[in-house]
Parts: structure tokens; sequence; C-alpha cells
């Protein structure tokens, strides 16, 4: 079948099917034979064909009865073709949705940062105009006064993408927010208390994104006691009943 043809009804009847159907009708009347029009055969006895006789009346009857039913065969098959098309056109259009979804999805892995690093931009142009500074200047200070401020721009850029840091030292030492990496003796600060912070901690929206990396105070060992001495008890001499002092 071509590829054009395929998920198609065809509500057309052969002329060969109705004329067999109408034969086969023929057979049950007693050997009256009627042509595929309703007109009698030449070899069909006139009184035979006289409307008046019952069998022609019957004959009439389920040739009637046998248009209807193809009549309503062929209404049920445009039915079925016109449903058999709409499942068909439901089935393109959810391939379409499907192709389309994908598409989008592709769009967003590739440019949905997009935003995101534009922001970014102005962090990079400070950074060029301090290297440029640098090589034809010899002011410490302002370098490092532009330093300060584009670290400022990339601290603020951050914040406006819900990334904050958060100081730990002083604070208590919280696994949930830090990482220890040393402990410090201290006689100053309680133990297991956040004495450094060697790298800074960041959130997402309120959620932890990297802990901190500290070190923590734990108290100095505590000096040996001395050894305690042994109770001695002194002599106490007892002198002998009769014995002269």
């Amino acid at each position: 079948m071509p590829d054009d043809e395929k998920g198609k009804f065809s509500a057309e009847i052969d002329q060969d099917v109705i004329e067999a159907a109408l034969k086969s009708v023929a057979k049950r009347t007693d050997g009256v034979e009627v042509a595929v029009d309703g007109a009698p055969t030449l070899d069909t006895p006139a009184e035979a064909a006289s409307p008046e006789d019952p069998k022609d009346q019957e004959l009439e009857t389920l040739k009637a009865q046998l248009e209807f039913s193809m009549a309503k065969g062929r209404e049920t098959l445009e039915k079925l073709k016109e449903e058999h098309e709409r499942l068909l056109r439901g089935a393109a259009d959810l391939e379409n949705l499907r192709k389309r979804a994908v598409k989008e999805k592709e769009e967003v892995q590739r440019f949905g940062q997009e935003r995101l690093l534009r922001d970014f931009l102005p962090v990079i142009d400070n950074l060029d105009r301090a290297l440029e500074h640098a090589a034809t200047a010899a002011d410490f200070e302002s370098f490092k006064k532009g330093v300060a401020m584009t670290r400022k721009l990339f601290e603020d850029t951050l914040g406006k993408q819900g990334v904050r840091s958060f100081t730990a030292v002083g604070q208590p030492f919280d696994p949930r927010l830090h990482e220890a990496m040393q402990q410090v003796e201290s006689t100053s600060v309680p133990p297991n208390q956040v004495v450094s912070e060697l790298v800074r901690g960041y959130t997402l929206n309120d959620r932890l994104m990297r802990p901190a990396l500290v070190a923590v105070s734990k108290a100095p060992p505590q000096p040996p006691q001395p050894a305690s001495a042994p109770d001695v008890k002194p002599d106490v001499k007892t002198e002998e009943p009769g014995s002269e002092s």
C-alpha cells in the first residue's frame, strides 16, 4: 500500500458486491430471479413480475432493507474515517508539542545562564582597567583601592543572584555550617569556637552552598599535678612500767 493511502478508510462499495448481494436475495424467492435494478429478467414469467405478487413484495422489502443497511454501513465508515483522521491529527499535535519542548529545553540549557553571566561582565571590565592601570602607574594604593572596588562589585553581583557569604570567626563551631580544618590551643577563647577562617562560606537563597573552612579552639592541656607525699606518723616512745625517769 502506498504511503499516502495509509490511515485512510474507503466508504465506497463496489457494484459487483451489490449485484452479488441482490442475486443472493433473489435465490431465496423460490426461483424468481430479478435483475439488479429490480426489473424482471427475460425468462421470468409474466405472472411472477406482477406487482401484486407477494414474492415480489418480499423481494422489494429485502432489497430496501439491503439498501438501508448499505447506507448505514457507509455512514458508519464515514464516522470511523472522521474519528481516525481526528486521532491522527491529535497524534501529530502531540509530536509537534514534544519536539517543541525538546527544543525549548535545549535553548534553556544553552542560554539559561545568559542573565547571570551578563551581570558579571562589568566585573571583568573593572579587572581589565585595574591591570592596565597597574602597568602604567606605580601608585600601589590606587591599585589596591581599584581591586577592592572590583571585589565589592563582584560580591554585589553575587548578592543579586542570591549568593551571600557569612562570617564564622567568633561563632561556636556548627558542623552544619563549618568544616574544621585544624584545632588551635587557646586560653583566651572558650573551647570549640571558631578562631580563624581559612575559606569563607556561602549560601544560596539561605541554603548552604559551601561550608566555611575554619580553625577551632581547644583548651590547652592541664599541667601535671605534683605527687603528694605519703603521710608519716612520728615515732612515739612508750615507757615501760617501773622504769626510772
